[in-house]
């Protein structure tokens, strides 16, 4: 094969194709490489910015994550079309820089000392009401972020919500649409129905038509076609009992681990701000008076009360927790670490004021002891081997399914006993058979035609199998007998529900001649939009009625209900509110209507956005 392969290389089929090639590089130019090689790392380009595959591929986990915990136990990962969470993420990514982008020429901004204190002051945060870094770490690790993209996103969103705000906080409605909105709103109706039952016992049902529905709809009635599968099962699990971990591997991990528990300190602090009333040096000169009165002896927490211009903290006495390394800007965070428990600093310049930092204590980690520690080491580096058997075994039951005939195999070599299931369709069944993989494997043309083994189907991270089709059920006809009882019941209701209907329209055009059928009309008397025991359906269809042109000729409809009764309904009359709207129910309105009118306003303003924006997927 390679000789033949080299021996056309040299022959007029490689000339050929290579005369071809040079011929679309002259059409396509030479730029068309360039640019897919530089597109190659990104997904998107909006307005000249890019979004990177790998800002994609982040997006597409965290939907992943936001899935898992919703669902639970019920989340099935082969469910997921990947082009729809692709495409899902992508639209949202754009969405975002499109709305970053409409911030930021609206000259939004965040501080990043309101984005500290934002942190700060968050519960999820937060150990006892107080921030605590570990806890921090702790969280945004889970969601997949480090300490700079988690407070780079939170700045995003908070310009996304400024934005959103100065929108729809715009919003606005007039007293006229006010009142009109509550006139429909506070509405009441009166009306009567008069019901023709569709009485299903009544309607009897010959041996021809229930033949001819059931040759009608043959296909409804058979059997789904089935399988039954062998599988053998591996489970990260049982691999734990075959792994040691040595006491030198437990010690060296628990001093690595011991090594990153680091201090908390808890700082208060007093803020002049610069570049607002006052300027650098204004703001210096007063930070220098403040600190004076700490040296004469004046209380730090009233001083701050009175004097910190920082809004998250001065209430507090300018206290803002404990909190790690890391946690503050860089000047600041130097000036704390300097102190000792007590102490105030001098004044410190960062680039939002200038402070005054005292240290109100210090919070050393407590270090846990090796022995109630190594359950956990002994689990962790117990891990990391048993992951590594777990990937050997599972290409090992790849590799021998393949080549093996049937599942006996495969389960020798690894240990493992070969199951059955139960029959299951083609919507699954309970246990394994429910998971999407291996209903897509199960029906699969290699094992029900072929009669293959399947490859490796990942269950979740601890669990794989491989299966094999051990019977296929075929669909067959289900005899008429079995199903003769809902054949007859499905006739009963739709015949009932049709006569009913007939019946229903024909009352309907007597009353609209002005004949006046016998029957026993049910009387409702002011009905809201949200009247308790009216079917929805014919709730709604009163107030979509026409108003009584005169008080003594009402309007007529019919609507059939879910059960198959007609409805007949008489609208009787109209009835407005009679009480002016006090002031709070009208502010209520107006500000329901209000929030309204800015959403439909932002989101004509995305829509905009996206209207005018250059847009390129990659």
């Amino acid at each position: 094969m390679l000789q033949n392969i080299r021996d056309n290389s040299q022959g007029w089929i490689a000339k050929t194709i290579i005369g071809v090639i040079v011929m679309l590089l002259a059409l396509t130019g030479f730029d068309a490489i360039f640019n897919a090689a530089s597109n190659s790392q990104n997904a998107a380009e909006v307005n000249g910015e890019e979004i990177s595959r790998y800002d994609l591929d982040q997006a597409m986990n965290m939907q992943r994550r936001q899935l898992a915990q919703q669902l639970g136990r019920d989340f099935d990962p082969s469910l997921l079309d990947e082009k729809l969470l692709r495409d899902s993420a992508l639209g949202s990514l754009i969405e975002r820089m499109l709305l970053l982008q409409g911030a930021k020429e609206s000259g939004f901004a965040f501080s990043r000392e309101a984005l500290d204190q934002l942190i700060l002051q968050t519960p999820e945060f937060q150990v006892d009401g107080v921030f605590n870094a570990a806890r921090f770490d702790q969280v945004i690790q889970q969601m997949g972020y480090s300490r700079l993209q988690f407070r780079q996103l939170l700045e995003q969103e908070m310009l996304i919500g400024q934005l959103r705000a100065g929108i729809s906080g715009t919003g606005f409605v007039t007293d006229q649409q006010v009142e009109s909105f509550a006139r429909l709103e506070m509405q009441t109706r009166d009306f009567a129905t008069l019901t023709v039952p569709a009485r299903h016992e009544a309607v009897e049902i010959g041996d021809e038509q229930i033949g001819e529905y059931y040759e009608a709809n043959a296909e409804r009635f058979r059997t789904p076609e089935q399988v039954v599968v062998e599988y053998v099962e591996l489970k990260k699990e049982a691999f734990f009992d075959q792994v040691e971990a040595s006491d030198e591997e437990l010690q060296a991990l628990y001093q690595k681990q011991i090594a990153n528990l680091a201090e908390q300190r808890r700082a208060a602090h007093i803020l002049i701000e610069t570049g607002g009333e006052l300027s650098d040096a204004e703001a210096k000169a007063k930070i220098e008076e403040v600190a004076a009165e700490v040296q004469a002896g004046e209380d730090f927490a009233a001083l701050a009360k009175q004097y910190s211009q920082d809004p998250g903290s001065a209430n507090e006495g300018g206290d803002l927790g404990f909190a790690g390394p890391g946690v503050y800007d860089p000047e600041f965070e130097e000036a704390l670490y300097a102190l000792r428990e007590g102490e105030v600093s001098a004044p410190v310049r960062s680039e939002f004021g200038w402070h005054l930092i005292k240290l109100l204590g210090v919070q050393s980690p407590e270090v846990p002891s090796f022995d109630s520690m190594k359950p956990e080491l002994e689990r962790e580096l117990k891990a990391q081997q048993v992951e590594q058997r777990f990937v050997e075994a599972s290409k090992q039951l790849e590799d021998s399914a393949f080549e093996a005939a049937d599942l006996v195999q495969p389960a020798q070599e690894l240990g493992l006993s070969v199951q059955t299931t139960d029959a299951f369709g083609r919507e699954g069944g309970e246990g394994i058979t429910a998971n999407r993989q291996v209903i897509q494997a199960a029906f699969s043309e290699e094992l029900l035609v072929d009669g293959a083994n399947s490859g490796v189907i990942e269950l979740d991270p601890d669990t794989s199998i491989a299966l094999r089709v051990k019977e296929h059920l075929k669909p067959a006809p289900i005899p008429l007998a079995d199903v003769r009882d809902s054949i007859v019941q499905q006739l009963q209701r739709s015949q009932a529900a049709e006569k009913a209907r007939s019946e229903g329209e024909g009352l309907l055009a007597q009353l609209r001649e002005g004949q006046q059928p016998e029957g026993q009309w049910q009387a409702v008397e002011a009905a809201t939009r949200s009247q308790d025991g009216v079917a929805p359906a014919l709730l709604q269809t009163v107030f979509r009625m026409p108003r009584p042109e005169q008080q003594d000729k009402p309007s007529y409809a019919g609507v059939s209900l879910g059960n198959g009764d007609y409805v007949v309904v008489r609208l009787n009359g109209v009835n407005e509110p009679k009480e002016a709207l006090s002031a709070e129910e009208k502010q209520n309105y107006r500000r329901f209507l209000a929030s309204r009118a800015g959403q439909q306003d932002f989101a004509a303003y995305r829509q905009k956005l996206h209207a005018e924006a250059k847009i390129e997927r990659f």
